[in-house]
Parts: structure tokens; sequence; C-alpha cells
């Protein structure tokens, strides 16, 4: 039997609404403006030390001494962790509506390791060299994994555990074949090391260009899948009854996480944790719902992202320490946390 709440609960409770969408609103303005100031320290603080006043100079005066380190390298690095963290982030929020698991994110899934994959034959056994050839390859290999996770999860009665569990063999799998390509082929060794750490040091005007079509396609199908997932979290029955369709969410969903997160590791290569943490980290404030977590999770995972570039930077001068593994050092005892956590939640 229901119990309907007095007149004055939910008089209170309508009026709560407003305040909360206010707070929500104001804290992803201040995000945003976090976002801005970890991007000009992005362009501000490099390996190579150069003064606020070099900085400026190398912005503004195309034929000044610094405008190759400033624009070509520092401006174009900061425009790619700009974008592909958004893209890691939007994944990982989309992964984890779907799989209604908070610890879910394209690296567990298996698509960073098919890309990567891809990516690494596409270099040693086909010669391709540019990065208009890596996109292509990394979004066939992330959509394979996709398909055979999806697959071996169980299709439509796909359940999270297996959905993680499947990512996870599918990844060690891809891996050791990673690590079997580069034992076989010295002279690839060094090519190949950009993608089993991920970095943003292959930003340039013509990464950012091959990868923004892709990251703005997918950023915006993302966006548009909030209400859908809203519906699948309170299960499929109610939310068949709210007029979702299921399969075409399902189906979107994994071509959204497919589509940024193999562009993104096309760019970057496999940057882990940062799909995992940051829309975690957002839905303990702003709620389970989708309309607020991808905004957040668009906007502070390049917080993240460019954050751990620059301190990357800063710790490994004159040399820099990759950007993948500052976010796999710090995701590690992160990701430890949350599963305690998830643990003794559920005790």
């Amino acid at each position: 039997m229901l119990v309907e709440s007095p007149p004055e609960q939910r008089a209170e409770t309508a009026s709560a609404l407003p305040g909360r969408r206010a707070i929500r609103a104001a804290g992803l303005l201040v995000s945003l403006a976090v976002l801005v100031l970890v991007a000009l320290a992005s362009i501000a603080v490099g390996a190579k030390e150069l003064s606020l006043g070099q900085v400026w100079h190398g912005l503004f005066d195309a034929s000044g001494t610094y405008a190759d380190t400033v624009v070509s390298d520092r401006l174009s690095r900061t425009l790619l962790g700009l974008l592909a963290g958004a893209a890691l982030g939007l994944a990982g929020a989309v992964l984890q509506a779907l799989t209604r698991n908070p610890l879910a994110d394209p690296g567990l899934l298996g698509l960073n390791a098919g890309a990567s994959a891809a990516v690494v034959t596409a270099i040693t056994f086909f010669g391709v060299t540019s990065l208009s050839g890596y996109v292509w390859f990394a979004f066939c290999g992330a959509a394979a994994v996709g398909a055979v996770v999806w697959f071996l999860g169980g299709r439509r009665g796909a359940t999270p555990v297996r959905l993680v569990l499947a990512g996870t063999a599918i990844s060690a799998a891809l891996y050791g074949y990673l690590q079997a390509v580069m034992i076989l082929d010295d002279a690839a060794l060094g090519r190949m090391r950009f993608w089993t750490v991920g970095s943003l040091g292959s930003g340039s005007e013509e990464a950012v260009m091959q990868v923004v079509p892709f990251l703005v396609v997918g950023s915006g199908l993302a966006l548009l899948l909030a209400r859908p997932l809203n519906a699948m979290a309170m299960g499929d029955d109610t939310a068949k009854a709210l007029g979702a369709d299921l399969n075409r969410t399902r189906a979107l969903s994994m071509l959204v996480a497919t589509m940024l997160s193999g562009a993104a590791t096309a760019a970057c290569g496999p940057i882990v944790f940062v799909g995992l943490m940051v829309p975690h980290v957002v839905r303990s404030f702003t709620g389970p719902d989708q309309r607020w977590i991808l905004p957040y999770a668009a906007v502070l995972s390049p917080v993240l992202l460019l954050g751990a570039d620059v301190l990357g930077r800063i710790v490994a001068r004159p040399a820099e320490l990759q950007v993948g593994i500052v976010t796999a050092i710090i995701g590690g005892p992160v990701f430890i946390l949350l599963v305690r956590r998830r643990r003794t939640a559920q005790l």
C-alpha cells in the first residue's frame, strides 16, 4: 500500500528542486573556470622552462623565438588534452550508465586495448604512419572488441559483472599481443612505446583536426542519450513503460563509447582511469541524473588529464613523464579505494 506524502512535504520538495538545479549549474560554471585555469597552466608550464612573458610572446608573435614551442607544441597539446579528456569522460559515463556499474570505463571493457592493438598492427604490419590511418584502425579495433565483449557478456541479457570480466580478459590477451609484437620487432619498439603508455606528446594541429569530427559527433550523441539512459537506470520494464527503446539506446551507447574512446586512443594512446574516476566522483554530488553527470564529466575529465600532463612535465624535467603513466599512478589507488567503499556499502 502506497502512503502519499503530506502536502507540506511535497511542496518543500518541489521548492527545493530549483535550488538544487541552481547549485549544480553554479558548480558547472566553477568547473569550467577550473578547466580554463588548468588549460592556461598547460600552456604556461612545460618541460622547457619559459617565463610568462616568453609564453605571451610565443602565443601572439608568430615570428618570435618561442612561437614553435608555445603554439606548435603546448597550445596544440592542450587542445588535444581538452578533446581527449572530454571524450574519455563521456565514454566512461555512458558505459557506467549502460552497464549500471559505477566502476566501468573504456579501459576495463577492453575498448582502449582493442584500439591500441589495431593501431600497433597498422604500424608494424601495414606501414601506416599517418594519424588519418590510425583513426580508422583504432575505430575498427575498438568496435571489434566492443562487439566481442557484448557477445560474451550475454548480449541483450548482459550483466555488469559479465561485461567487466569479458573486457578484462580480452584486454589481458590484447596487451599480451602488444608485448609479443614489441619483442619480435625491435625496430617497432620505439614507435609503439607511445601506444603502450599514452601521451599528449603527439599534440599537433594535424592531430587535433583529424579527431575533432569524431569527438564532436560522439560527444553530441552522448549528451542526447542522457534521458534514455536515465530511463534505463530505473529498470528495463520501467524504461519500456516510459517509451525508451532499449535496444536502440544500448546500440547507440556502445557506438558512442567506441567512437569516443577510439578517437582518443588514436590521438593519445591508451589512457586509463580517466573515464572511470571522473564520472564516479561526479555522481557523488550530482546524483544519478545523466543530464548533469555527462556535462560535468565532459568538463572535469580534461581537468584531470591536463593536470596529470602538467604534473608529468614538472616532476621529470628536463624530460617528461607520460600522462598515461601519471593517470595510472593516480588511478590505481583510487580504483582500489572505490572498490573497497563499494564493497563496504554492500555489506
